[in-house]
């Protein structure tokens, strides 16, 4: 048999619906408010065909340029020979769905804004920055049965036995 190398090739675990997820899309994904320069993820739903993004873009996380009244423009760097374009894509609002790519940020943004905030009230400086998780601190583990006394070992000097 020929292979194929279709729009749709290999995507059966790609283009599945979930085990009694199946039929259309409820009416909330419809009324889903979308601005210019959210972010948003690419998720093909099989079961409407328009306006379905190619299997690269599955997946995938854009940034929203435009908006009509059913499709919605994206902006999605692709890996092409070595080097990263960026791809402008039409999706219909079925195959998107909201990002939480930023929540993240959003959140360190505000709890840096507090502690800005009582920083000035209370006159002292606070570090801002994010820091790698430290070491465990160090600690003596006690011997079963032991009283917990550290001892020290030492080696025996070398005698040659011959």
């Amino acid at each position: 048999m020929p292979h194929s190398f279709g729009w749709r090739a290999r995507t059966r675990s790609m283009f599945k619906k979930q085990f009694r997820k199946h039929g259309l899309p409820p009416l909330s994904k419809y009324l889903m408010p979308v601005k210019v320069g959210d972010y948003v993820d690419i998720f093909a739903d099989p079961s409407v065909h328009k306006g379905m993004p190619h299997k690269h873009y599955h997946g995938r996380t854009g940034i929203v340029f435009n908006v009509t009244k059913m499709a919605v423009g994206v902006r999605v760097n692709k890996l092409v020979n070595g080097r990263i374009l960026e791809k402008r894509i039409h999706v219909r609002i079925e195959h998107i769905r909201k990002s939480s790519c930023q929540k993240e940020i959003i959140a360190r943004v505000k709890s840096n804004e507090a502690a800005k905030k009582a920083a000035r009230e209370g006159g002292e400086k606070v570090n801002l920055k994010r820091e790698a998780k430290k070491p465990r601190e160090a600690y003596f583990l006690a011997a079963p049965g032991g009283d917990g006394e550290i001892t020290t070992i030492q080696p025996m000097p070398f005698s040659d036995l011959i």
